[in-house]
């Protein structure tokens, strides 16, 4: 069950990595704001354009790095969903993970609290990582989000590319809410995704 979960989620994530960025217009100080938004990137049906706080009013001219933050948390999200599926399927890197703390792979504890088995060193080397692919291979204040790596090698243009980069953006707000539900969860219930799959009582106890 497990292993076609993660197939499936694979064969639906929507990277959306494109050829040419598609450019961010810089709404202006003006009633014309919702109208200029409305055509960005996100602003897709039922809720359209959802300001509660108003920041679209307020700092029009930070729109664009928010809804590219908003991009990249999605994109962690999505890579986190399908992380915690995976693990707790019991697939896993074969050998260790620190030959020093003798600490293999599979000896990481499934969920949230997996993340306390890594050793310091291990969780320096994840920060150091990303931090050069921030800086070194991908542009990080390329707020359109295209790094020129294509969707699955295909170049997209015109409408498809736009719905893709839709389709992604909204599959990253669904994984940002279900990976904090998860950890919410664990951390109320002291049990796993695996756990309560074991034990019948996912999505609802008996």
């Amino acid at each position: 069950m497990f292993k076609a979960a993660i197939i499936a989620l694979l064969a639906t994530s929507a990277t959306a990595f494109m050829g040419t960025p598609v450019a961010h217009r810089a709404p202006a100080r003006s009633g014309a704001i919702s109208m200029v938004v409305e055509e960005e990137l996100g602003c897709t049906r039922p809720l359209g354009v959802w300001d509660p706080q108003g920041f679209i009013t307020k700092e029009p001219e930070k729109f664009a790095r928010r809804r590219a933050v908003e991009r990249k948390h999605g994109r962690i999200a999505m890579v986190a969903v399908v992380g915690l599926i995976t693990h707790e399927a019991g697939i896993e890197f074969p050998g260790y993970l620190s030959k020093t703390n003798d600490l293999k792979f599979s000896d990481v504890r499934d969920g949230i609290y997996g993340i306390l088995d890594v050793p310091p060193a291990g969780i320096a080397q994840i920060i150091i990582f990303i931090g050069l692919i921030e800086t070194v291979v991908w542009d990080g204040f390329n707020y359109s989000g295209d790094y020129g790596t294509g969707y699955f090698g295909k170049s997209l243009e015109g409408e498809e590319k736009v719905a893709k980069l839709n389709i992604e953006l909204n599959n990253g707000r669904a994984a940002m809410a279900g990976i904090l539900g998860a950890m919410a969860d664990e951390f109320i219930t002291g049990t796993t995704f695996a756990d309560k799959i074991a034990a019948g009582t996912w999505p609802v106890g008996p």
